[in-house]
């Protein structure tokens, strides 16, 4: 669940951002959503194998 919360509050951080980008046309606020969104991809994924490892281990 610790990882879940953080990837909440990080979609929360780059929101501002997003905004910037979107709307304003700041290309540096466009790099810093690209990062965000890559570090969601990474803690989805590791939300994603640990859900799977929950899972697996109650099988058992």
């Amino acid at each position: 669940m610790k990882n879940y919360t953080k990837l909440k509050d990080l979609i929360a951080s780059v929101e501002a951002d997003a905004d910037k980008f979107y709307n304003n046309g700041n290309a540096a606020a466009g790099t810093r959503v690209r990062k965000g969104m890559q570090e969601v991809k990474v803690l989805a994924q590791d939300i994603r194998n640990e859900v799977t490892e929950i899972k697996n281990s109650k099988k058992k």
